[in-house]
């Protein structure tokens, strides 16, 4: 995505507005009298005393790819032991959550979508320890607003209120049942919500995937890990988000 150039142009535009308007704004000279008079002073008309309304807040710089991808954790941000994982460039990899139970549509809806609807840009980036782990993944969207994000977050809480059993597939590892829970979100952002997917037989049994949602005014930040140690991490993506995109002081 190419990053807008509306800004610049708006910013250039109102810059050569301005300069125009004070080049023109000298007062004449006043021509010379040939009769010597007394000076007089002429009153200085009142200045005018219409009200004025107050500016509106500057709009929020746009979102983009590049500044959103500088905004996901790095590295150094993370305790050590831990790799940044290959981009698969958006392949489907295969891993999904399905039910029969119509209930749970539109959980499986916001499991198995790539970003949520209204998304403006995605970037993510995950990390792994090695084959075994700890794998820890990270997401951020850019939505149309605060409220945008704040209305995704509840729409998560009530679809795991809603859907408590489904199944998931993962490529070359097979399917199996799991249990779905609402669980403690790590105090990040304006809201956040945490979500526990636990294998309970099958092939799978015994994997469990945390994940956690926070709201950063208009930016989602979505987080999943294969254990319940998710609050450092999530808090200082959260922290990166605010410092990097300024998210918390951002308008709706």
């Amino acid at each position: 995505m190419q990053r807008p150039l509306a800004a610049a142009v708006l910013a250039l535009g109102l810059g050569l507005s301005l300069v125009a308007c004070d080049g023109g704004n000298k007062p004449a000279a006043a021509p010379s009298n040939t009769t010597p008079t007394a000076p007089v002073s002429t009153p200085t008309p009142p200045a005018s005393t219409a009200p004025t309304t107050p500016s509106a807040p500057p709009a929020p710089a746009a979102r983009t790819k590049a500044s959103l991808t500088k905004a996901l954790l790095a590295l150094d941000d993370l305790p050590s032991g831990l790799a940044v994982e290959p981009d698969s460039g958006g392949d489907d990899d295969g891993t999904k959550l399905t039910s029969s139970n119509a209930k749970c549509a539109p959980l499986i809806k916001l499991f198995n979508d790539e970003a949520p609807t209204g998304s403006k840009v995605t970037v993510s980036r995950d990390f792994s320890g090695g084959q075994e782990g700890p794998f820890v993944g990270e997401q951020l969207d850019a939505l149309p607003s605060a409220a945008a994000a704040k209305a995704y977050l509840t729409s998560v809480k009530t679809a795991v209120a809603s859907c408590k059993q489904a199944k998931l597939t993962i490529t070359g590892a097979g399917t199996s049942p799991v249990a779905i829970a609402e669980v403690s979100a790590p105090k990040a952002g304006d809201a956040a919500v945490g979500v526990r997917v636990s294998a309970t037989s099958g092939a799978l049994q015994g994997l469990e995937i945390h994940f956690a949602f926070a709201a950063l005014n208009d930016v989602l930040l979505s987080m999943n890990f294969d254990s319940s140690d998710i609050e450092e991490p999530t808090l200082a993506a959260a922290d990166k988000v605010r410092e990097v995109l300024g998210a918390s002081t951002q308008g709706a």
